[in-house]
């Protein structure tokens, strides 16, 4: 339910992209559904046909979903409290702000395949040391593909850095010096591989603002191939969004709606 509204929204496993014009209500169901997933994980809500927004999960029972939020607004930081707090500096905009959060999950997550790529060397048993290559593979993807996309304005992962650093013709960059586009993409991608292959949901509000046409059709595509476990919930204005195979997966809210 949504102020006097009832919407009831049967979703796909893999891919679902929320059409509809100007304020229609794309952006308020996809932050109606973070808020209380975020409460429901924190046990401060339960879920049932009662509540304001309620889902039917699957498998049945589930009392927590692995979830992202991807915001594509690239504005400048306002909470003063939170700039004062900041022990980088370069961090000044909303992307800044997820890149830097994402930056410590990364390490996280490096450090998590390598305990257990040695835990499968060490096993002694031959199918989970023949394992242990692949657990690397989705980072190894992730750093190609970036190269990939990035290779026409000459940028490159420098990959002696734990962290994320870029070479441009012999000169370091941080993340923080790269384009909205390019910090956009490297948000999304980079969201999708500290997923670590877990089953889970990214929810995206219009994801190809900054993105020039080509990343735009490639975008689901790639984020797939990075995590084929995740189901993306998004919205979008851009028909080059849904051009590679994806026009099945659209819905307007308004055949979703029903005025109570």
């Amino acid at each position: 339910m949504w102020g006097h509204k009832h919407i009831v929204w049967n979703l796909r496993p893999d891919v679902n992209i929320l059409s509809g014009m100007n304020g229609a209500g794309k952006s308020t169901i996809l932050n109606l559904v973070a808020e209380r997933l975020d409460r429901l994980n924190e046990g401060t809500v339960k879920n049932g046909p009662d509540e304001e927004v309620s889902f039917v999960f699957s498998p049945e029972g589930a009392g927590m979903v692995n979830y992202d939020v991807i915001r594509s607004i690239d504005r400048p930081l306002m909470h003063s409290n939170l700039l004062e707090k900041m022990a980088d500096k370069n961090v000044v905009t909303e992307l800044d702000w997820q890149i830097y959060r994402l930056q410590r999950r990364y390490l996280d997550y490096q450090v998590n395949i390598g305990n257990r790529t040695i835990q499968y060397l060490t096993s002694g048993d031959p199918e989970m040391m023949a394992k242990a290559a692949e657990l690397s593979r989705p980072k190894m993807h992730f750093l190609n593909l970036i190269d990939e996309l990035f290779a026409d304005t000459g940028k490159k992962i420098i990959r002696e850095s734990n962290d994320l650093q870029f070479d441009r013709f012999g000169i370091r960059l941080l993340p923080y010096d790269l384009s909205s586009g390019e910090k956009q993409l490297l948000v999304v991608l980079l969201t999708t591989l500290v997923q670590d292959n877990r089953p889970g949901v990214i929810l995206m509000d219009e994801p190809e603002v900054s993105l020039d046409v080509d990343w735009q059709q490639q975008l689901i595509q790639r984020i797939i191939e990075i995590n084929p476990n995740v189901q993306i919930i998004m919205t979008t204005h851009s028909p080059a969004v849904i051009m590679n195979g994806w026009m099945d997966a659209v819905t307007d809210v308004a055949d979703i709606t029903v005025e109570k």
